[in-house]
């Protein structure tokens, strides 16, 4: 190494932050604890996740969250999610299916216990008492769930092809008229995202009980039961949202866990630049917790670095503004979210859910400025194709 570059090395070295963490008196708010405790390995990747996420709120950016693994179940959402969306923090959530289902639990007055994950699965389902790892619950909650989401799903207002984001704001809007109902006090995701605007996408509903219920309507009722699911309005639309935000500021991405959630968030950022040559920039903040290791290839577990080769995430995000948490989201989120509430953060929920019709115009204006572009690309004339022509 020559003498400049070695100087410029122990330059770098001497701004860099210096690890001495004050000592813990009891006393500290979240944030504070985060900002003086947490120097190193793990605990400074949760660190650096709260100044990123911290950052989002800060600058305006339009936040997409991602969750997946059994969240609601874990109550996570009620400690956590609900509080950073009824403070305007998250604006657009993609779940699976499930989270959705099993919240529903509570709204009919069921309740998830905690058990001993070695109490012995023989005898549990003997009992019929259903297992998610360290939680239960009776067998009985999953019927009488069934049967609302089935009278749900069967309502004359269902009975047309819709997104997921439709099907999950039709939810929302009779789940809140539920609670209200039976005098529910802690409302339920779906319905909190109703209330604020917040458009609710699952990326493999087919994957998840709610659909079975459409799938047990149609074999009951045939043709006489027509909801479905229009998959390519619902990319489009995630598409089309993304698009909106970045033409008029900045984008973060907040993801929970991995699995379908994390990539059907991602992927709107190729559908832009690949499929639609349009001149995205993929994300400017990336913030990941997820338990998965980094060297399996999996989705799950893609850092931002991965990501930006497939144009998800910006240069400048990998370089400056993203992070992997390796840890499981019930071990950290609660402690991040505590952090961003200490500090007094709050802004107008930007209630995307009421502009969605002017997002997906905004995208098909920009798809018909570049169709001979986008067409010539491809070889052929898709509309001429499609006809026969």
């Amino acid at each position: 190494m020559d003498k400049n570059r070695r100087n410029d090395v122990l330059d770098q070295l001497g701004r860099a932050r210096e690890v001495a963490p004050a000592a813990i008196t009891g006393g500290e708010r979240a944030d504070e604890l985060l900002q003086k405790a947490f120097p190193a390995f793990v605990g400074r990747q949760v660190r650096t996740a709260f100044e990123l996420m911290a950052r989002s709120i800060d600058e305006g950016a339009t936040v997409f969250a991602t969750l997946s693994g059994a969240m609601t179940p874990a109550g996570i959402h009620q400690s956590c999610l609900i509080p950073m969306i009824r403070a305007g923090m998250i604006d657009v959530l993609t779940t699976t299916g499930a989270n959705l289902y099993h919240d529903a639990h509570r709204v009919i007055g069921h309740r998830v216990r905690e058990i001993r994950p070695e109490a012995g699965d023989a005898l549990l389902r003997e009992a019929r008492i259903i297992r998610i790892y360290d939680l239960g619950f009776e067998e009985k909650v999953l019927f009488d769930t069934d049967a609302l989401f089935s009278r749900l799903l069967a309502e004359p207002e269902f009975q047309r092809p819709m997104t997921t984001v439709e099907t999950n704001r039709l939810l929302g809007k009779r789940l809140h008229e539920l609670e209200l109902e039976l005098g529910v006090e802690e409302p339920c995701l779906l319905s909190t995202c109703y209330q604020t605007g917040v458009p609710v996408f699952v990326g493999a509903p087919q994957d998840g009980s709610i659909f079975l219920n459409a799938v047990r309507l149609k074999a009951l009722a045939g043709d006489r039961f027509a909801y479905a699911l229009d998959a390519i309005a619902d990319v489009y639309l995630m598409a089309a949202l993304q698009w909106a935000a970045q033409t008029s500021g900045e984008t973060a991405v907040w993801i929970f866990g991995g699995g379908v959630p994390k990539n059907y968030t991602l992927q709107g950022e190729p559908t832009l630049s690949q499929m639609l040559e349009l001149d995205a920039r993929g994300f400017d903040i990336d913030v990941q917790i997820c338990v998965d290791p980094v060297d399996n290839g999996a989705l799950s577990s893609c850092p931002a670095g991965e990501g930006h080769t497939w144009g998800k995430v910006s240069a400048e995000c990998v370089e400056t503004s993203s992070v992997y948490v390796h840890t499981d989201v019930t071990a950290v989120l609660p402690w991040i979210t505590s952090a961003l509430l200490a500090g007094g953060r709050r802004r107008a929920p930007k209630a995307l859910l009421g502009r969605v019709a002017d997002a997906v115009s905004a995208l098909d204006r920009a798809v018909a400025e570049h169709r001979e572009r986008i067409t010539a690309g491809l070889g052929f004339d898709p509309a001429a194709a499609t006809n026969g022509g």
